[in-house]
């Protein structure tokens, strides 16, 4: 979704995809979006259903917060942008750049004229810094602002506050880490993501967070976790590691787009549920997150 120069005062793709999400929000479908860098592999995912390609050009600071972990992290570069860009043409192209550092506008500059349709900002802490962000941006492309540490969740309504956020994502992978916790969907279990998800819904902002496995996999089942973003009114969710089999996984993604079919086939499910099986999903997901923590901690 490539896009377009405002021309005679016409819409641009700015205006055109701001507008489609206010007014329709996904319709109750979850996003999808699947991480990559490599053009064979987003032609894939796109024919597959993915609803976004998502380009990480994070690396400023993530190898110190996650090198111990067994995480990626991104090597890859300002021109994958274009080779996507190339390739991808019904799945929106979503690419993180770097945190607010003193080149961060000619990264910006660069990814929005190699054709990105949204930008998102990784690991802030204050409200400059996405005012910062948001001021280099410019309104050209739609932003979205990942809240990933335990400052940003503290000056959550100081950031809201500011003009020109178009969407957020809770990153639950430093966020547990920024509040030393054990297990990322910790902050499902206590509260924290829901927390969030109203202050988001309540500034009429589209929100999502943490990754989905294949159905069926997962430490914490993907089942369950589509019923909490369900439940929690998410509109979208990245395919995890585990989906895309860089980790070990019970069934390699040989049938992409059958595993696309399985998570669309658990929303229709749980979209018909009431308060009461929401509940008790969640009363699930705690109690399987605490067994989880336990025997992380025992290993």
């Amino acid at each position: 979704m490539q896009n377009v120069i405002k021309e005679n005062g016409e819409f641009s793709g700015v205006d055109i995809l701001r507008k489609n999400k206010r007014e329709t929000e996904l319709s109750d479908r979850i996003k999808y979006m699947y991480l990559t860098s490599n053009p064979d592999a987003a032609i894939a995912a796109e024919k597959a259903g993915v609803d976004r390609i998502f380009l990480d050009l994070e690396l400023l600071g993530k190898e110190e917060r996650q090198g111990h972990l067994d995480t990626v992290v991104s090597h890859s570069h300002i021109s994958d942008v274009a080779r996507l860009r190339e390739v991808v043409k019904d799945a929106e192209l979503l690419v993180r750049c770097n945190p607010v550092h003193h080149g961060l506008k000619a990264e910006i500059d660069s990814i929005i004229a190699q054709g990105a349709d949204l930008i998102m900002l990784p690991y802030f802490k204050t409200r400059e810094e996405v005012a910062a962000f948001l001021s280099i941006v410019d309104g050209r492309v739609p932003t979205v602002l990942l809240f990933e540490t335990a400052e940003s969740v503290e000056n959550v309504d100081d950031i809201l506050s500011l003009s020109g956020i178009d969407e957020v994502y809770i990153g639950l992978n430093d966020l547990h880490l920024s509040y030393k916790m054990t297990f990322m969907f910790e902050l499902l279990a206590d509260g924290t993501v829901e927390m969030l998800c109203k202050k988001f819904k309540s500034n009429n902002l589209p929100y999502g967070f943490g990754g989905v496995a294949k159905i069926g996999e997962g430490l914490l089942k993907s089942d369950n976790v589509i019923a909490e973003h369900k439940r929690l009114g998410s509109t979208c969710a990245i395919l995890s590691r585990t989906f895309r089999n860089e980790v070990d996984a019970s069934r390699p993604i040989d049938d992409f787009p059958h595993e696309m079919m399985l998570l669309r086939r658990r929303e229709e499910e749980v979209s018909s549920w009431d308060k009461d099986r929401f509940e008790e999903n969640r009363r699930l997901v705690c109690d399987a997150v605490s067994d989880i923590v336990s025997r992380i901690r025992n290993r």
